[in-house]
């Protein structure tokens, strides 16, 4: 009896909130002139912060059109545009700049939900040894690594030398598939000089038998050694989980002006394999079987970051000045 006393008290008060919620919106309306939308793009920064208030003002509406219009097609924004304005009785002529930037965050909107699409695509697809474009890459991955080393053969105890668990790579990308291939080429490819630096260090052993003053006279050496590619395809995971929860987005929204791309999350993942190997190296674990604990402390900390409206991970990679003015 307790419990449905709870759970009728918890409905009333849903509903209290949310008609109380629209009063709130219709009397600010007649004070202002002005919708919740103008009012979240004209006093909001560009970025996440004014992305995600429109996102949430768009799908909590009372109007389908509204709601909906979070899931268009891309070619369809403009025509959402307009829809937007009219429905709302805006007048374009008077708010130009409104259809700007309702169009920017409709792209990163809409092109965040087809990041997940083109990513989880990647995931589900095994890798194929029979595969001519698959075997490329994966020689690809070897040469960018190990340029002065040439592989003996495609099966090879060679490939444990950039941390695969056997003779052959195919059986370590089960879990990830091609998205984690995808991205460890993205990374030894186009940040060759840090993946090389990362892999090297990535093999070194703690030396236990060093005195003190050599032992902090070392860099990298300090921390136990790990599988560059596997913890590269565990990254994966982390990388696609914050993606798929929605956790990125804040990342995203601040760092690409119109729709995120594959290479937007590839670079995001370049940034938390360097990120991990650090703090790696400053959790200096004991053995290799402390790696959960590592990579579940980590991804909390990453979390935590993205909790800020105004994080972008990657600032190197940050958005265009044309975002600046939309």
């Amino acid at each position: 009896a307790s419990s449905l006393a709870r759970m009728f008290v918890q409905v009333c008060l849903y509903f209290y909130c949310k008609c109380l919620w629209r009063c709130l919106k219709f009397v600010v309306r007649k004070l202002t002139g002005q919708c919740e939308l103008q009012r979240i793009c004209y006093n909001t920064k560009p970025g996440a912060a004014r992305t995600m208030k429109i996102e949430a003002s768009l799908k909590g509406s009372k109007s389908k059109r509204l709601q909906t219009s979070v899931n268009v097609h891309p070619d369809a924004i403009e025509k959402t545009i307009d829809d937007i304005m009219e429905l709302k009785r805006i007048n374009p002529d008077v708010n130009p700049q409104l259809g700007v930037s309702l169009q920017a965050c409709l792209l990163q909107i809409v092109g965040y939900r087809n990041l997940i699409a083109e990513v989880e695509k990647l995931r589900r697809e095994p890798y194929d040894s029979e595969n001519p474009q698959h075997e490329e890459m994966l020689l690809k991955l070897w040469k960018c690594l190990k340029p002065n080393s040439p592989l003996k053969a495609r099966i090879s105890k060679q490939w444990c030398e950039i941390g695969f668990q056997g003779d052959d790579p195919k059986t370590d990308f089960r879990g990830m598939g091609l998205l984690g291939l995808y991205n460890l080429v993205y990374f030894a490819e186009w940040d060759t000089e840090i993946a090389q630096q990362v892999l090297t260090d990535s093999l070194h052993p703690k030396y236990s038998q060093l005195s003190k003053a050599e032992w902090e006279k070392k860099k990298f050496d300090k921390a136990i050694g790990y599988s560059f590619a596997i913890v590269g395809i565990n990254i994966t995971d982390l990388a696609y989980n914050l993606l798929v929860s929605g956790a990125l987005k804040t990342h995203f929204y601040n760092v690409a002006p119109e729709a995120p791309t594959l290479t937007h999350f590839q670079q995001t993942f370049c940034y938390l394999m360097h990120e991990f190997h650090k703090f790696w190296i400053d959790e200096d674990p004991l053995d290799i079987m402390e790696f959960n604990r590592v990579r579940e402390k980590f991804y909390k900390r990453i979390l935590r970051q993205l909790q800020n409206p105004e994080m972008a991970l990657c600032p190197h990679f940050a958005a265009s000045e044309s975002l600046i003015n939309m």
